[in-house]
């Protein structure tokens, strides 16, 4: 200390001349010190002071500073969090949870749950002695050789419904709809303001002026925000109605080459391609245990492979399950949950929000550039001609594959030209999904890499600091099963 009026406790005004003091007047104990200076008694009991209390003493007394001492202190002397003692056994949380119509079919199934927002959504369907990737391969493989069954109720549903609806969508989504005929569903992007992509999903016509939206299942509530400002603060003059009906619907997925024949048997209307092609909608009756069941049917594919989805209301939804279930069992039918969800969606070179489009993407990073109509306004379409927006070394989405099968790409890893540059490695991009491919036998990704889509056939490495690897990877298309999409269309 350069002057005895140097403060030691700031709390209590405490300076270096009243350690001194202390010390000359008899002082020599901490706690005697500690009382007699009020050194360490504020609210922070010595945390910021102590030390440069006690080092002071010694210095007066000729002591090292561990023969000095410390005061008692008060335990504890830093407070333990709850969750210290409690660490991953916490068990449900204090929060809302929706569980779907067929919930307790899926825990009566022994599949691990998890949560999906505020959703609880099947992660696989482990079988005794099977691990949960396993479980999430057989899964996958099974969608892909026979017929899988998914719960997709969580996804947002919207319906809107006036004369307006289709000049609406026109404005908000960045592809055309006032084309959309009755009974037709199209796949649409949403852009924020700024450009970015904000959502993905579908918008089906089920009458002139009746449409319904849906939406992920984490963006559902930020869609449904962005309609009602649109309409409330914007568009004023247009007559559209938004409702949100994600709760009032149950839904399944059936994907797969068998899942027309498993379909066939469970509603009354014809589903050849010929009669329900792909992207169309219709209404029917789900054949089930205690009477027929209307719904809605949707011909759409996810994982890649030959899909429907069925919508009935919530109350009838394990009914709708169940029958399906009982009638797929001939034809290989078997549940299958997020986790295999994506690794089809991998496979497939689908984008999912949150990770592809992860608020920093535009439409063209992620090769959906195609659905930007030139011909028309909406928003967020004035600011995606901002440079940097449009630069040329924007990151753009790809398919990477590990040169090792047996290797698996890290999860987040940064890619980079050469791992065992001196740091700092410049970073060409990032993993934003992995998965090892059960049908490719192969450990696969999609990235964002600097001008990718130029560097198709090229090499690079996905390294892991934190994890201490890297793997190299061949880049490639997005895309790695079916990429013209003929399973789809059967």
């Amino acid at each position: 200390f350069k002057s005895d009026k140097c403060f030691v406790d700031w709390q209590n005004d405490v300076t270096a001349a009243d350690v001194a003091l202390a010390a000359r007047e008899g002082y020599q104990s901490v706690e005697h010190l500690k009382r007699y200076t009020t050194l360490g008694m504020g609210t922070d009991q010595g945390k910021t002071s102590n030390v440069l209390g006690i080092a002071l003493l010694a210095e007066a007394l000729d002591l090292p500073i561990p023969k000095v001492g410390t005061t008692t202190f008060r335990p504890p002397y830093t407070p333990v969090t709850l969750g210290a003692f409690a660490g991953h056994d916490v068990g449900r949380f204090v929060e809302p949870t929706r569980n779907t119509a067929m919930h307790d079919w899926h825990v009566k199934r022994g599949a691990r749950m998890l949560n999906a927002g505020l959703w609880k959504r099947p992660h696989s369907y482990p079988r005794s002695g099977e691990s949960e990737d396993d479980a999430a391969n057989r899964e996958a493989r099974n969608v892909r050789k026979n017929v899988g069954i998914v719960d997709v109720s969580t996804l947002g549903k919207i319906e809107l419904q006036g004369k307006d609806v289709a000049a609406f969508l026109n404005r908000v989504y960045s592809n055309r709809w006032d084309t959309l005929a009755v009974g037709r569903c199209r796949y649409g992007v949403m852009l924020r303001e700024d450009g970015i992509v904000l959502d993905d999903g579908t918008t089906s016509r089920l009458s002139t002026t009746h449409y319904l939206m849906t939406t992920t299942t984490v963006n559902a509530v930020r869609v449904m925000q962005q309609l009602e400002y649109l309409l409330q603060a914007e568009w004023r003059d247009l007559e559209v109605f938004v409702t949100s009906v994600t709760e009032q619907w149950a839904a399944l997925a059936l994907s797969g080459p068998n899942a027309r024949q498993v379909l066939a048997k469970v509603v009354d209307i014809d589903v050849r391609n010929e009669a329900f092609p792909f992207l169309a909608v219709g209404m029917c009756n789900v054949k089930a245990a205690g009477g027929a069941i209307s719904a809605r049917l949707f011909r759409m594919s996810y994982s890649g492979e030959l899909a429907y989805e069925i919508h009935v209301a919530a109350d009838r939804g394990r009914a709708m399950w169940e029958a399906v279930m009982a009638a797929g069992e001939e034809f290989g039918i078997m549940p299958y949950g997020t986790e295999a969800m994506s690794t089809l969606r991998i496979e497939k070179g689908h984008v999912v929000v949150g990770a592809e489009a992860d608020g920093r993407t535009t439409a063209d990073d992620l090769g959906l550039g195609m659905l930007i109509n030139a011909a028309k306004w909406c928003v967020g379409k004035p600011l995606l001609a901002r440079p940097a927006l449009t630069a040329p070394d924007r990151w753009q989405l790809v398919g990477l594959t590990a040169l090792d099968p047996a290797q698996a790409i890290p999860r987040g890893g940064k890619l980079v030209a050469d791992p065992t540059h001196t740091l700092p490695n410049p970073m060409l991009g990032h993993v934003t999904s992995w998965c090892f491919s059960p049908n490719l036998n192969a450990s696969i990704a999609l990235a964002l890499l600097v001008n990718g889509r130029a560097r198709h056939g090229e090499e690079v490495w996905s390294v892991s600091p934190l994890a201490e690897t890297h793997v190299k990877v061949r880049v490639g298309p997005p895309c790695f099963i079916d990429p013209d999409g003929a399973r789809l269309r059967v």
